[in-house]
């Protein structure tokens, strides 16, 4: 916003909002890793164009970028999702059994991490 400085993010927050260091650290960290991704892509729109000054639209080309991959994810996660919810309610098992199924398996895992490891 014109005539507003720049802040620190977790400056905006309420003052009763109180934030332990790590947290803010944290914060920062991602800001600064989100900035510089930011720009990168802003900066490979810029090239593309045989531009030599990284200009507003080419930021806003490389959010509209970001957005639109994150969206890809997304829904690729949901369909994963949805065939896992498939695979569960197709394996002909009542829920009972796929909790008995499940506690089976960690049983299994459980017992072979708790074996000593053999040396080569």
């Amino acid at each position: 916003m014109p005539g507003r400085g720049i802040q620190a993010p977790l400056e905006l927050l309420p003052s009763e909002v109180t934030c332990a260091k790590d947290t803010r650290d944290l914060v920062i960290e991602c800001c600064v890793e989100f900035i510089h991704l930011i720009s990168s892509e802003a900066n490979e729109i810029c090239e593309q164009e045989s531009k030599k000054t990284i200009a507003p639209e080419h930021i806003i080309g490389a959010l509209k970028s970001e957005v639109e991959d994150v969206l890809k994810d997304h829904k690729q996660q949901q369909k994963d999702r949805e065939r896992k919810a498939d695979k569960i309610k197709d394996s002909g098992l009542t829920p009972e059994e796929l909790q008995a199924k499940q506690e089976e398996l960690f049983a299994l895992s459980r017992a072979k991490f708790a074996q000593p490891q053999q040396q080569p």
